[in-house]
């Protein structure tokens, strides 16, 4: 079977800017700011997401190109045919998992947006917007239709669905981001709030902002052997490496910070709570939107732009297993691939649909704890299975390196899989005290 390519570096980098920005960078960027120490968690960020976030992103792109066929066969590559398949089975299942309740969740978002843009937010219509929201069998109607058109892109397949849908939504949404950032700033007294909150006070960070820091840098970017690992098999052979994930880490950052030089302000100014986790989104929003000067416009621009990025982050978790099943099957055609696909996601996505309370639990198995393994295979498998000259070519395009790119590959092969453990370990940390 010939392998699809993207077409340029900058389809390259959209795309893998679709699959890598999501809700992570709404709701869990700025709860995270709150409740790590505030700007100064956000300065460890951005250095941690170079030190470590960006050479991982690398070697899972490495690895990903290397296999050109999706997670089974990459893991199969790095650790043979039957380790391979178990360790490929396992994280091919768990990203099955996650993209049932993310979903859900995306279905929850989309009808935010169609509240806030009719009727709008208001104090007077905000109880029967939850009433909606709770209603499982509404948000599961909706999370089929999302299913349905995610796999569709899928059929249209790399240029004319997936390729083509990233090149037109991705600067459309950091137009709008900028659009807002304008908005926010110019609220009353939002410049000032914003500058105080902007001031780092590194004294108060201990090991736990640091790890917390650090384990977003890792979740941000859509590392977990799955998405990068898929997406990166499309990368052209003459593709530089670094260069792509240089551009995809810095553009996840940035729009991180985007989002939240939207959101402090507003938040400041109106007197919400900023550290308000996964319901930012769904509690936080329309109280902001209704309180906002123009919100109703404001506030549908930004959860359409919400929207349309967790759109291009589900149609990945599907493109994973479809993929990998296509190259392990290739006698099994598109169309009855995806039917499977759709009737298995149809059927995981009910119990998160009637039962939400289950999602916050799901994802910090399956989206947390799950992704980090799943990388730290990926990176292990890589650097320690095979052969260090064939990786660098893959990688730098040079078999030998210069002197950077030999540190980098030392630095890839041991100082990032510890960093992967100590996070692993925080969160099992979490989930058990």
């Amino acid at each position: 079977m010939e392998r699809q390519r993207f077409t340029s570096r900058l389809t390259s980098v959209l795309t893998l800017l679709g699959v890598a920005i999501g809700l992570g960078n709404v709701w869990r960027f700025p709860y995270m700011m709150g409740k790590y120490g505030g700007s100064a968690f956000l300065a460890v960020y951005l250095f941690l997401t170079i030190l470590f976030a960006f050479p991982a992103l690398m070697a899972e792109m490495t690895l990903g190109r290397m296999s050109g066929e999706g997670t089974l066969k990459a893991l199969q590559l790095a650790f043979g045919k039957r380790s391979g398949s178990v360790f490929g089975f396992i994280l091919l299942g768990v990203v099955t998992i996650a993209g049932s309740y993310y979903a859900v969740v995306v279905g929850n978002v989309v009808f935010t947006t169609i509240f806030s843009a009719v009727p709008g937010f208001s104090s007077s219509n905000q109880e029967s917007y939850h009433a909606i929201l709770s209603n499982g069998w509404i948000q599961y109607g909706l999370t089929l239709i999302l299913i349905f058109l995610s796999l569709y892109v899928i059929y249209q397949g790399l240029i004319s669905g997936i390729e083509r849908l990233s090149k037109k939504v991705m600067p459309l949404f950091f137009l709008a981001l900028v659009y807002m950032i304008v908005h926010a700033l110019t609220l009353p007294n939002a410049m000032e709030k914003c500058l105080e909150f902007l001031q780092p006070d590194f004294g108060a960070l201990g090991l736990p902002e640091v790890f917390a820091a650090l384990g977003q840098a890792f979740f941000s970017v859509g590392l977990g052997g799955t998405f990068v690992v898929v997406y990166a098999g499309y990368l052209r052979k003459e593709e530089n490496i670094p260069v792509v994930a240089l551009f995809t880490g810095l553009g996840d950052a940035g729009a991180s910070l985007l989002f939240s030089l939207f959101l402090i302000p507003s938040i400041l100014v109106f007197g919400l709570d900023m550290a308000s986790g996964p319901g930012l989104i769904f509690n936080t929003f329309p109280q902001l939107f209704s309180a906002m000067p123009g919100g109703r416009f404001v506030g549908t621009l930004f959860l359409t732009s919400i929207s349309i990025v967790a759109f291009l982050s589900l149609v990945a978790a599907y493109q994973v297993p479809f993929t990998s099943f296509q190259h392990e099957y290739p006698l099994a055609t598109r169309k009855r691939l995806l039917i499977l696909i759709g009737i298995g996601q149809a059927v995981l996505a009910l119990p998160s649909s009637l039962y939400p309370d289950l999602i916050g639990y799901l994802d910090l198995i399956f989206g947390s704890g799950m992704q980090v393994l799943g990388s730290a295979l990926c990176i292990l498998g890589l650097t320690w299975w095979m052969g260090r000259a064939n990786v660098m070519q893959e990688m730098f395009h040079s078999a030998e390196g210069s002197a950077v790119q030999r540190i980098s590959y030392l630095w890839i092969k041991w100082v990032i899989p510890m960093a992967l453990l100590a996070v692993l370990v925080a969160y099992l940390y979490e989930v058990i005290f």
